[in-house]
């Protein structure tokens, strides 16, 4: 099969996934307790006769289900979500405004994770049964075991209470200022990303290390170098890179307890303050927003793995 087919193929999966997700996101709001157009307005101090008429009709609220969908789907196509409820600002300029901080304490912590992670887990998984491979693997466990929000707590009193080193919240101005106050925030969130990868390299290494080839290229006398280097580390890096590509994604998501311990102003703090409030347009457009990014990074991550694998192309064309 052709890389053009592979793709169509997933992108047409992917629009279909988005459409579920996006019904399902809609149904916040008719799901919500209380009449729709009372919540759109902010509750029933608000909610006079004229102006509950009146969200009714722009909302079409008085149609069926699936035509209320429609009409919603079309203005989400128009990247119109509404208008938020708390602060009557259109939804897509409060997500504008926020989303910057977020995607750069995702990227920042996955930047962390790789440059820690796959070193630990290669070094684990080269020196197998060793006191490191043991360290290695008895941090990962503890590492993906342990709540985000008390790892939040206890950097934020040790390295910001106690020694000082970083600040205790905010997201800082300008970009020196911004990565010093996204640092401690970006470890806390690197934390489980670095126990997810470095396990998932560590057994990647050890897979390939026993396969054949690489005993017969260590039977012939192949410098150590060009095994572990070409042989080893090639071949491993297929689903290191697959879990990266995810984790990089549900990054984002874990971002929304980091966000509120350290008070930064992202889409968390964004999410769980328009949950308090009921701001359900801002709740589904965060929500619908996190489904396509997390597709988007699953359609990229099966493009590269189809395009990386050639036993893959093989396998799907017979």
């Amino acid at each position: 099969m052709k890389i053009a087919s592979f793709v169509a193929r997933r992108l047409v999966a992917m629009v279909a996934i988005l459409l579920v997700v996006s019904f399902l996101v809609f149904c916040l709001l008719s799901l919500a307790p209380g009449d729709p157009a009372v919540i759109l307005l902010g509750g029933p101090s608000k909610a006079t006769p004229e102006a509950v008429a009146k969200v009714r009709a722009a909302y079409h609220l008085d149609d069926p289900l699936l035509a209320q969908y429609w009409y919603w789907l079309q203005d989400v196509l128009r990247f119109d979500f509404g208008r938020s409820i708390r602060s009557q600002l259109p939804v897509i300029d409060a997500i504008r405004e926020r989303f910057p901080i977020t995607a750069a304490l995702a990227v920042y912590s996955f930047i962390i994770t790789i440059v820690i992670a796959i070193p630990l887990g290669l070094a684990a998984g080269v020196r197998r049964g060793t006191r490191l491979d043991r360290t290695v693997t008895a941090g990962s466990l503890v590492g993906f075991a342990a709540p985000v929000f008390a790892l939040a707590v206890l950097l934020i009193y040790v390295f910001a209470v106690q020694f000082g080193w970083f600040p205790v919240y905010g997201a800082g101005k300008g970009a020196i200022d911004r990565i010093y106050h996204l640092t401690l925030p970006a470890i806390t969130l690197a934390i489980g990303q670095i126990a997810i990868i470095a396990r998932q390299t560590r057994a990647a290494t050890m897979d390939v290390a026993t396969q054949d080839y690489v005993t017969f290229a260590r039977v012939r006398a192949v410098p150590a170098r060009t095994v572990w280097g070409g042989y080893v580390l090639r071949n491993a890096a297929l689903p290191v890179i697959t879990i990266s590509g995810l984790v990089l994604a549900f990054a984002l998501t874990g971002a929304v307890l980091v966000e509120q311990s350290f008070a930064l102003p992202g889409l968390g703090t964004l999410l769980v303050d328009s949950v308090n409030a009921l701001d359900v347009p801002v709740i589904q457009a965060i929500t619908l927003l996190t489904a396509f990014v997390i597709l988007s990074f699953n359609l990229i991550i099966d493009v590269a793995y189809f395009a990386l694998d050639p036993r893959l192309r093989r396998g799907v064309g017979a």
